[in-house]
């Protein structure tokens, strides 16, 4: 494995992060380590925190959790759709009409989506949209572990430290508890994963987050 490491201050040229996520959850599971990474990192970083789907419970919940793990950001917007869960293939007029709007508002240097082959419909949808509509944007996928399974191999890593993935785990168990019932939804799912990424990238801390990267010039 090649390690390419960014100089001293290259996270000074990302000033505007984006985040979409499907669910009320999937933006602190797939990548919720690394926005706390960058936003201790860059103390002016700007987060547009997006969520497509919720009820009045779920959208609660994202609600709060955003707040917590946007609490160092600079600058944050949290916008939370009630678009209807399982769902988003057959009202994609409807999400490429929020997701074209969305364009007109934020121009970021940086966007986390879903993985394109997940196997859930909504995050693949997702996916499409957020490439059909930011075409010259450097784009990150995700992983979400689910009962469906389709876990791949990712090929982008960020290590991040053992502090954030104990942050990360306690969050998400703290703030979506309309999710405490199902099966996958316990600690040892979110940091088994993160292990498991961080072998395959030989983080430091033993932990990191694993990323699809379709297209990116450097």
């Amino acid at each position: 494995m090649m390690r390419l490491e960014l100089p001293r201050g290259a996270g000074a040229s990302i000033r505007t992060v984006l985040c979409l996520g499907a669910h009320s959850d999937d933006i602190e599971i797939g990548c919720g380590a690394t926005v706390l990474r960058l936003t201790r990192e860059i103390p002016d970083l700007t987060v547009h925190w997006v969520v497509l789907s919720s009820s009045k419970v779920r959208a609660s919940e994202a609600r709060e959790s955003a707040e917590a793990f946007l609490s160092n950001a600079g600058s944050r917007q949290l916008i939370v759709h009630n678009f209807r869960n399982g769902y988003f293939p057959w009202v994609g007029a409807e999400l490429k009409d929020c997701f074209e709007a969305l364009k007109t508002t934020v121009d970021p240097d940086l966007i986390f989506s879903h993985y394109r082959h997940d196997l859930h419909q909504d995050h693949r949808t997702v996916s499409d949209l957020t490439w059909n509509t930011f075409r010259d944007h450097v784009i990150l996928e995700y992983e979400i572990p689910k009962y469906d399974g389709g876990l791949g191999s990712p090929g982008l890593f960020a290590p991040v430290s053992a502090e954030a993935v104990d942050q990360k785990i306690e969050w998400i168990l703290r703030f979506f508890t309309s999710q405490k019932e199902s099966a996958w939804f316990s600690p040892e799912t979110f940091r088994s994963l993160l292990r498991l990424r961080g072998v395959e990238c030989n983080s430091p801390s033993g932990y990191a987050e694993g990323f699809y990267a379709r297209k990116i010039v450097v």
